[in-house]
């Protein structure tokens, strides 16, 4: 079997930096397969390629996914945008278009020696929740924007993260009572859906202002869902029609407990008719770079190409981060036992929306626990397999942070449990308090990637071998 962390020949190079420590421990050959199906779903993340794929200069312009944009003799084209993936697919649009390029902004988390591009300006601001930098950013993007014409052509590029990057509060709401929004939100359980629901009615950025303020300048929006099911207005809400209402936030607040949570000028922007999304007109073009079903179908071809059975489970999975866990590993204990729905060796994949963590109220909305959603499921999943399972699991996020951390996510296998109780590490106690970085940082069991500029879904992947005699299975052919 080949290294698992081995790049393709159209992928990133080692997109898991410790695989070959990773599936060194516990129960090596089915870790280091689900680490090589992982890698192949990371490898098929890469904006870059997709971009390049989809954008071309012509001789009277440009053309994005076979649409001919003309540019007339003046006309500006631009790259206005925010979020993990941005700054990878404007660099990509520089390359391509070069000179045609006339400028742009986009907004990121942070920045490194070689992210700096000639001809697009690049802001930092701050992600997951927003702050000062995160307004001013949003106002830059919207500045440029009121400066273009019928003539000239925008390429919008939000990505996952742009709902922090780039958030301007309503007149009456400040960038305080908007965070505070935020916490709220990412505390509650509610799906990344029901989040942005809520945060496009709270803004003078999202839920398609940004579009309304470009008109009457041509737009094309480059995609990178984030969300199960590809919702465009999810995906990339500041420049595509919304297609939910105040009514619809209003619902999801009540919901989740948290409208009286709320600060006051929320409730009382909610109520006027400032919340409601404007209307668009014209015809915009969206393109869909980068999706969890092509994902998914770059995983199961690993698999079989590893000379095992595949089943892509879901390519729209959401729910609680620890549930998620303990379902999925639930279905590959039943895949060793019983052989259904497939026989060992095997291998289960897929992605969806980002996964939820409820966390418990302490009268200031609570707080965010070193960790993430997938090292929570992961550890959620040890537990469920704590009886010498023939099976291994990894749980990422494809921008290499869950939530917020260093960790791209975790892996973790049948063995998993009696390795953290040799080791005094608690693993119940981790769920059950959102502490799942340091329990997986403990056991050596995080995986890292650095960033990968792009953001796509979160991933699994569950490696179940043959038997359960001995505490190593037998090698995966």
């Amino acid at each position: 079997m080949s290294s698992p962390a081995a790049s393709s020949e159209t992928g990133m190079d080692q997109p898991i930096a410790n695989s070959a420590e990773l599936a060194a421990a516990g129960m090596t050959d089915l870790r280091a397969l689900a680490l090589r199906v992982a890698a192949a779903g990371l490898e098929a993340c890469d904006v870059r390629r997709a971009t390049e794929d989809a954008v071309e200069v012509t001789r009277g312009g440009i053309a994005i996914a076979g649409k001919e944009y003309p540019l007339e003799p003046g006309a500006r084209l631009v790259v206005l945008g925010s979020g993990k993936a941005t700054l990878a697919i404007a660099k990509t649009l520089e390359d391509i278009l070069g000179e045609r390029l006339d400028g742009g902004v986009v907004a990121v988390r942070d920045i490194s020696d070689g992210d700096a591009l000639e001809r697009v300006e690049v802001l930092v601001a701050d992600h997951p929740l927003p702050t000062l930098r995160s307004e001013a950013a949003a106002r830059r993007v919207m500045d440029l924007a009121d400066e273009l014409g019928p003539d000239d052509l925008a390429i919008a590029a939000f990505t996952g993260g742009s709902s922090a990057l780039t958030s301007l509060p309503p007149t009456g709401v400040t960038q305080a009572d908007k965070r505070r929004l935020h916490e709220l939100l990412l505390g509650s359980g509610a799906s990344i859906v029901e989040v942005n629901t809520v945060r496009k009615h709270v803004s003078s950025f999202k839920g398609g202002r940004l579009a309304a303020r470009l008109a009457p300048a041509r737009l094309v929006s480059l995609v990178v869902s984030d969300v199960a099911g590809d919702l465009l207005d999810v995906t990339s809400d500041p420049s595509v029609q919304d297609t939910t209402s105040v009514s619809d936030a209003l619902d999801v607040l009540h919901s989740h407990d948290l409208w009286s949570e709320l600060p006051g000028s929320i409730r009382e922007h909610l109520a006027g008719a400032d919340a409601h999304s404007p209307r668009l007109a014209g015809e915009a073009q969206t393109v869909m770079l980068v999706n969890g079903a092509g994902v998914c179908d770059a995983m199961a071809a690993e698999a079989r190409s590893a000379g095992v059975g595949v089943h892509i489970v879901s390519t729209e999975l959401q729910g609680e981060a620890s549930s998620v866990g303990r379902h999925l590993a639930g279905l590959a204990a039943e895949c060793e036992l019983s052989g259904t729905p497939l026989s060992p060796p095997c291998v289960l994949v897929g992605c969806g929306g980002e996964s939820t963590v409820t966390l418990a109220s302490d009268g200031s909305g609570g707080t965010i626990g070193e960790g993430g959603p997938n090292q929570e499921a992961a550890a959620a999943a040890a537990l469920r397999l704590d009886s010498g399972a023939c099976v291994s699991a990894c749980f990422l996020d494809t921008d290499g942070s869950d939530g917020g951390t260093k960790a791209a996510g975790a892996i973790i296998d049948g063995l998993t449990a009696e390795r953290a109780r040799g080791a005094g590490v608690d693993l119940a106690a981790a769920v059950a308090e959102h502490r799942s970085g340091q329990a997986m940082a403990a056991l050596g069991d995080q995986i890292l990637t650095g960033p990968t500029h792009t953001n796509v879904n979160d991933l699994f992947v569950v490696a179940v071998g043959r038997s359960r005699a001995g505490s190593v299975p037998p090698p995966i052919p």
